[in-house]
């Protein structure tokens, strides 16, 4: 439940339409809903302007479903499902637990991201562009742009224009410029978000990959190359994580 939701539920309410009774069921399992294995935030939305994301990885097909099913069962609530780090038979499990919603549910195999989109307002005020170094980066990129997406952002991207060939980069200087935040993935000595920073006034969100040969060492040497960068508007979140990225650039661009 977000905040335009509970301020409908009140009016209806007020105005005699909504009984007493169907108001604390609807409130009932606010701000959280206990599942056993799992307490599955409602309030989440109404306090940071999206859902709780399910992180798939580590839990079982069937608790993943189940979450899932809790979040689209409150029918006070339209909220996009993203679900990260998901594989075809977490999709498969999810699918089954959709209801009304598996036409929408879609699994993203590049990226391992499940979405079910329910709503597609627009909440960012410009739009977040997402860069990636090379094509190996790509699978990061696309968790950073689906969820910026189904978070209710306008986005873009840009692949495969690291610094080996920067010509590829400066040919699309325009978009970046006009970019309200950009989100930059890159693996190996991760020197790209530099060279982006460099180049804009909006926020660059650094995204360092476990892309490269062994002295990168699983892409801490791409995050130590980002932590030290001398771009001042770069930050940095942590290795692999597009999901991460692409939440801060939301809070960004809805501000």
């Amino acid at each position: 439940m977000n905040q335009p939701e509970l301020l409908k539920m009140l009016e209806s309410l007020q105005a005699g339409v909504l009984s007493p009774e169907k108001a604390v069921e609807r409130l009932k399992h606010m701000p959280f809903e206990d599942l056993g294995f799992a307490k599955v935030d409602h309030h989440r939305s109404l306090r940071q302007g999206f859902a709780e994301v399910v992180f798939a990885k580590g839990k079982t097909p069937k608790q993943v479903a189940e979450i899932v099913r809790a979040m689209l069962q409150k029918k006070d609530s339209r909220h996009n499902i993203l679900v990260t780090r998901a594989d075809a038979k977490t999709f498969a499990a999810v699918k089954r637990a959709s209801g009304k919603a598996a036409r929408s549910t879609k699994f993203h195999e590049l990226s391992g991201v499940i979405t079910a989109e329910r709503t597609q307002e627009i909440a960012g005020k410009g739009t977040i562009v997402v860069v990636s170094a090379g094509t190996s980066d790509i699978p990061v990129a696309e968790e950073a742009l689906l969820t910026a997406s189904i978070m209710g952002n306008r986005v873009e991207h840009l692949y495969d224009v690291g610094v080996a060939g920067i010509h590829r980069l400066l040919e699309h200087r325009e978009k970046l410029t006009q970019a309200r935040v950009i989100i930059c993935v890159a693996g190996m000595e991760g020197a790209l978000p530099s060279v982006v920073g460099g180049l804009v006034a909006a926020p660059v969100i650094a995204v360092p990959t476990s892309v490269g040969y062994g002295a990168s060492f699983g892409g801490v040497a791409a995050l130590l190359g980002m932590l030290n960068s001398c771009a001042s508007n770069v930050t940095v979140v942590n290795i692999d994580n597009g999901f991460g990225a692409a939440c801060v650039a939301s809070c960004i661009n809805r501000l």
